[in-house]
């Protein structure tokens, strides 16, 4: 590690201001930042903390939408009786992230901010069509994943929460690196008030809409649909973990089984 000056921001505005002063980086949970720092990937001068902002936390339903707070942590929501009464999928994502220690320190706005493609929220955040509250501005989740590790995000912008819209069914199923748990692939399902949304992460360098298997699933809801989609190998990812045609195979499978578990 390297020298780094630290800053406690007491509220948004004075997180922002912090951010817009020093140029430095937000820290929320810390699981990929300070990793990162540690690795000298990232070295910021300033680092703020927003893990003493209130407004930031908290969990609650308004009406047909459930409202996440950006520094609720992964635990907070998983074991929530307000997401899984309304949302039990995101209850189940968030219960699926990393370890214990990782789900009690991460936060959904860090994930989400982050943007890593083989990160879960992400998934949940398209699939279901959720909007990103910031301190300046509503941004449609269609609108907010730009790229690997990139963002819709401005400089001093602050994840606030997070509105997730009430789906008539979903369920979120993934294929985990047995080491990392992050997601080789993972696929969101759900019949949303606007038609079907599929959204995947880990298959490609960033969290994707899958217009084929959605097409299929709004002609029939079923498993069987769902898995006889022959999704495109093109622009998946390939490592040591698997090909761009096992990714593609798993695109379907993962959608199937999250189907399932819709039903």
């Amino acid at each position: 590690m390297y020298a780094f000056e630290l800053h406690h921001a007491k509220s948004v505005a004075d997180a922002a201001a912090l951010l817009a002063k020093t140029g430095g980086k937000a820290l929320a949970g810390g699981q990929s930042l300070v990793a990162a720092m540690k690795l000298r990937l990232a070295q910021p001068g300033h680092v703020v903390d927003l893990s003493g902002v209130a407004e930031l936390k908290g969990i609650r339903r308004e009406g047909d939408h459930v409202t996440i707070g950006a520094m609720t942590r992964h635990a907070e929501v998983a074991s929530s009786d307000v997401v899984k009464g309304a949302i039990p999928a995101l209850a189940a994502l968030a219960e699926g992230i990393g370890d214990r220690q990782v789900r009690n320190m991460g936060t959904l706005g860090g994930a989400l901010a982050n943007n890593d493609p083989a990160a879960d929220w992400p998934a949940g955040v398209l699939g279901l069509g959720a909007t990103v509250v910031t301190n300046k501005r509503k941004i449609a989740a269609d609108d907010f994943f730009k790229g690997m590790y990139e963002t819709a995000l401005g400089a001093d912008e602050i994840i606030v929460s997070v509105s997730f819209p009430v789906p008539k069914k979903a369920a979120y199923a993934k294929f985990p690196n047995p080491a990392s748990r992050f997601a080789l692939v993972g696929v969101l399902v759900a019949q949303t008030g606007s038609g079907v949304r599929v959204a995947v992460t880990g298959a490609a360098s960033a969290v994707f809409r899958c217009k084929p298997i959605e097409d299929a699933l709004a002609k029939s809801w079923t498993a069987a649909a769902a898995k006889a989609v022959k999704v495109s190998a093109t622009d998946l990812n390939s490592d040591l973990h698997g090909s761009p045609a096992y990714r593609a195979h798993l695109v379907s499978v993962m959608a199937a089984r999250a189907v399932d578990a819709a039903r």
